[in-house]
């Protein structure tokens, strides 16, 4: 049976992008359905750190007054290289900081400026601080009994389902937990909180990072009457005389057909869980190696999937195409799989990254795209693309290691299970990691004379801001440096994954798609991951996924309404 429902606009997918797009819509007068595939709202926003890099935003120029239009565009320029786009760029820079005074002014849309650096702050144009602002937290009771559809944080970088904050503030107050007065009592408060919340609502209501952000959207496109229809996943988008029309989905009432009078958005974010497409465009997994991504396994790609069948052009152009993240393996009591991302780890002093010959490769404490696209180059000869990050006793019980928590958290379940590997010598932690022995040996042994001293001629750990930010300041000279020293000595296996791919369908400035020739697939549009990215498969800095994202629904949702007539 198959039923039609008519409206101005569908948007199919329900993250950032997505809702950003409906609801600067809808504000414009237009009626917006969202169709969302799975039975929960918020898509890889929802499991993401929620840090939007918005250059020039009005919390920025606070903190950096110094920072120009033309600072901007000179760090833009170096880091895309040859797929610089002036134009989009140009729109990026002239509406993310619009964008960010629309939905704070007419949503519930709040952001809190960070302490993030660039990812690259040492080149040209790239700044200390002032371009990455983050969700506000947000209590989810906010949605009323649409709570229950908000997706879950991902479920192994929460403790007990409780959220931290991506600026890393309040994680501090956990590592010094047993050392402070000030953060144990702070700790307490917390888990009491977070405790009489799940009792009371089963899941953590005070949400933080990409769950905020998530709910925030949501909260504002339901408020403004914007149906979010979960467990609807779009099929094919309808074409009739060469445009776009509508889209047909299917859900458990059957075949349903959307109409839409001034087109389709696809914002169903890319293609990191589609097999076919992976392997052609990652490297590693065209040579067999594993990948594991955190992001939701619906992102199969169905937006590009669908945008190709009516004549889209979607190419494989990036030399990264996607936002790299090692990652570990979590194997759970219950015979689940997680997949933990490494946000924090290889940052602090005393964690060193070796390949299978034991050999350090890069600088630890860069980014994780950096270090991913390092590691998938290190072992471009092997059919196995995998590091193992490694540490000392006291290193551990301080910082943890993965999804391993510092003291006082036991470690014996995550021993017993294989998850962390142990050694009383070095040699015999290698024997058991599968790693070179020697070679470990020789890279701790070489590493330890200038990380004594806080130095690490090798790879110049702690050189950038951005090292420096998510390490521990407390550790002196240098709070990326730290010997390997005191046995027993631990590993954890890190394989490579993705937060999202960057590759995606060819678009003009304001969304449409683009045939192969370049004309526009008449309304038909793309935004998010769905759409190529504008950094070329660089990552500039924390939230470059969000930041141009919600932006680009921003102005592909105002250039829909201009063209439909509806008066700003």
């Amino acid at each position: 049976m198959s039923e039609n429902f008519d409206c101005d606009l569908i948007v199919i997918g329900s993250g950032a992008a997505g809702l950003a797009t409906a609801i600067t819509a809808r504000k414009r007068g237009l009626n917006v359905v969202v169709l969302e595939k799975e039975p929960v709202f918020g898509g890889t926003t929802a499991l993401s750190g929620g840090v939007l890099w918005i250059p020039l935003n009005p919390h920025g120029r606070k903190q950096n007054p110094a920072d120009t239009l033309e600072t901007v565009r000179t760090y833009m320029m170096k880091e895309t290289g040859a797929y610089y786009d002036a134009a989009a760029v140009e729109s990026f820079i002239d509406n993310g900081p619009r964008m960010v005074e629309f939905f704070e002014r007419e949503t519930e849309m709040k952001f809190v400026p960070t302490l993030y650096p660039d990812y690259h702050p040492n080149v040209p144009g790239g700044v200390d601080i002032g371009r990455s602002i983050l969700a506000a937290p947000y209590d989810i009771r906010g949605l009323g009994k649409d709570m229950a559809r908000l997706k879950p944080p991902l479920k192994t970088i929460t403790f007990i389902g409780m959220m931290f904050n991506s600026s890393n503030a309040d994680l501090k107050h956990f590592f010094r937990a047993t050392k402070s007065l000030t953060s144990f009592l702070y700790v307490a408060r917390r888990l009491a909180t977070h405790v009489k919340e799940l009792l009371l609502y089963r899941r953590g209501i005070n949400v933080t990072s990409g769950n905020a952000l998530a709910a925030r959207l949501a909260k504002s496109a339901l408020d403004l009457g914007i149906p979010i229809l979960t467990n609807l996943p779009a099929k094919e988008i309808l074409i009739e005389s060469g445009k776009a029309i509508g889209a047909r989905a299917d859900g458990d009432g059957g075949e349903r057909r959307f109409i839409a009078r001034h087109g389709v958005v696809l914002a169903c974010g890319g293609f990191p869980h589609d097999i076919k497409r992976l392997a052609k465009a990652y490297p590693h997994v065209a040579r067999g190696a594993e990948h594991l991504s955190p992001s939701p396994v619906s992102n199969t790609g169905d937006g590009v999937n669908m945008a190709e069948a009516v004549g889209a052009a979607v190419d494989i152009r990036f030399k990264d195409a996607s936002a790299w993240m090692p990652v570990s393996r979590v194997p759970y009591a219950n015979g689940e799989v997680g997949v933990f991302p490494h946000l924090l780890d290889r940052y602090k002093p005393g964690v060193i990254g070796v390949l299978k010959n034991g050999r350090r490769f890069t600088n630890e404490s860069n980014s994780y795209h950096d270090v991913g696209a390092a590691m998938i180059r290190a072992c471009a000869n092997q059919t196995e693309t995998a590091m193992w990050l490694v540490c000392d006793k006291p290193t551990l019980a301080k910082y943890g290691l993965g999804f391993v928590k510092p003291a006082p958290m036991p470690i014996g379940g995550l021993l017993r299970n294989g998850y962390l590997i142990k050694g009383d010598t070095l040699a015999e932690l290698a024997k058991n990691a599968g790693i070179d022995p020697a070679g470990l040996e020789k890279t701790v042994r070489e590493y330890n004379v200038g990380a004594v001293r806080g130095e690490d001629p090798a790879f110049g750990r702690g050189s950038t801001s951005f090292n420096r930010y998510l390490a521990d300041p407390e550790n002196k000279p240098n709070p990326c440096v730290a010997p390997v020293q005191t046995g027993p000595f631990f590993a954890v296996k890190l394989v490579m994954g993705d937060l999202g791919t960057f590759d995606g369908i060819k678009t003009s400035v304001v969304g449409e798609v683009l045939r192969r020739d370049g004309s526009v697939i008449a309304g038909l549009y793309a935004v998010g991951n769905d759409r190529e990215s504008i950094m070329g498969g660089n990552y500039p800095g924390a939230g470059i996924t969000h930041g141009p994202n919600m932006t680009h629904g921003f102005v592909t949702a105002n250039y829909i309404a201009d063209k439909a007539g509806v008066k700003a």
